[in-house]
């Protein structure tokens, strides 16, 4: 069973730290309102709870 999330990114991280844009480049992410599918494990969940500000999860 690999379950998957789907992250996509609403807020630009222009004016955010460095580390929260370090995590939005690992995520895959580059365009607003972009979606990308990664597995569903403790790691990518913990990077998307450090900036819950800038992701939203998509069911």
């Amino acid at each position: 069973m690999d379950a998957k999330i789907k992250i996509k990114l609403v807020r630009s991280p222009i004016c955010t730290p460095e580390k929260h844009k370090v995590i939005v480049r690992a995520l895959g992410l580059r365009k607003i309102n972009q979606v990308v599918e990664r597995p569903d494990t403790p790691g990518f969940r913990g990077m998307v709870k450090k900036i819950p500000h800038l992701l939203q999860v998509v069911e």
